[in-house]
């Protein structure tokens, strides 16, 4: 189909180029669902994988042609062609999209999308253009993949918030068992102290300061403590 747009006939060659892989990118989704055996799946999504590898390569092709051409078109043509690029490159993540939900289901991991190859273009001049109903189809497959991330990513910030709880609940904990422990600590040293200083008054009986300890005898107004020389007479 010939495009309403002026281009030159360079542009017109790659512009071409890109809606046959899009044909054929459309026909083959369509196979997809045909197909019953999953390595034939896979054979069928890597065939397609190749295509839109060429499809961005001459996307890419389009863009530099378009740049070059830019200074000889009028600046409502530059908008037209931009505009016409734009929607090239989404309704090439439409396939992206469509072709991520095909692999999850798969399990397939093997095929890495634009990566280096040397994938053959695919013309099919035959098949009949995405029609407005297959094209919303594939918004709804993408739409259907985000959710699912969307989901994913809800269940990792619960993990983590939960994960962040009980952190602040041991840390609390923690926090409370070192005061304890510096209490017990305190009240030990208090002990000691009192022990050591009970001791030197018990070793020094000549120390005049020594008081009266409570609880080790009766309170008397004349107790002295007795000396070896309080025997000197006997």
């Amino acid at each position: 189909m010939a495009s309403d747009v002026p281009m030159s006939p360079e542009l017109e060659q790659v512009d071409g180029e890109i809606q046959d892989i899009f044909r054929a990118l459309q026909n083959g989704f369509q196979k997809m669902d045909k197909i019953k055996d999953s390595n034939r799946q896979s054979k069928q999504l890597e065939d397609l994988t190749g295509k839109m590898r060429e499809c961005k390569r001459l996307i890419k092709e389009f863009d530099r042609i378009l740049k070059e051409d830019e200074k000889k078109n009028s600046a409502d043509v530059n908008k037209q062609l931009n505009d016409k690029k734009q929607l090239m490159i989404k309704e090439l993540n439409s396939y992206v999209t469509l072709r991520k939900t095909y692999q999850s289901s798969l399990g397939n991991k093997r095929i890495e999308l634009f990566d280096t190859g040397n994938d053959q273009v695919a013309e099919d001049n035959t098949v009949q253009m995405a029609s407005e109903m297959s094209n919303q189809q594939l918004m709804d497959a993408g739409r259907k993949q985000m959710d699912q991330t969307d989901q994913v990513i809800e269940r990792s910030k619960k993990v983590v918030a939960q994960t962040v709880e009980v952190g602040s609940q041991t840390a609390a904990a923690l926090s409370q068992q070192t005061e304890q422990m510096k209490r017990i600590g305190n009240e030990l040293d208090s002990v000691h102290f009192s022990l050591k200083k009970a001791s030197q008054m018990i070793v020094n009986p000549h120390n005049k300061n020594i008081r009266d300890i409570p609880g080790l005898a009766p309170p008397a107004q004349n107790r002295k403590l007795l000396s070896i020389e309080s025997f000197g007479s006997l």
